[in-house]
């Protein structure tokens, strides 16, 4: 990754106590910021445990997103197989 790229993946993470729904997209770009400020070494250790909490709980709210759209996607499916019959 270029210097330019970290820079702005590391202004993209917010701080480890903002919460609020965020799309897949912006999870994952929120993720990367968080794993630049991981690989920080002036970063204290509870600084570090804090953003391996946020990243991990976007992990989960990421998880739960492709979940609902793979349920959508097998309902649909099968809608589209019952009007074929």
């Amino acid at each position: 990754m270029m210097a330019e790229d970290k820079k702005n993946a590391k202004e993209t993470a917010c701080s480890p106590e903002e919460h609020k729904e965020l799309t897949i997209e912006e999870s994952f770009q929120e993720l990367e910021g968080i794993l630049e400020k991981l690989e920080d070494s002036e970063s204290s250790l509870e600084e570090s445990f804090a953003w391996f909490e946020k990243g991990m709980k976007l992990v989960k709210s990421c998880s739960a997103q492709i979940d609902q759209v793979e349920k959508k996607i097998i309902v649909l499916s099968e809608g589209e197989e019952n009007e074929g019959i």
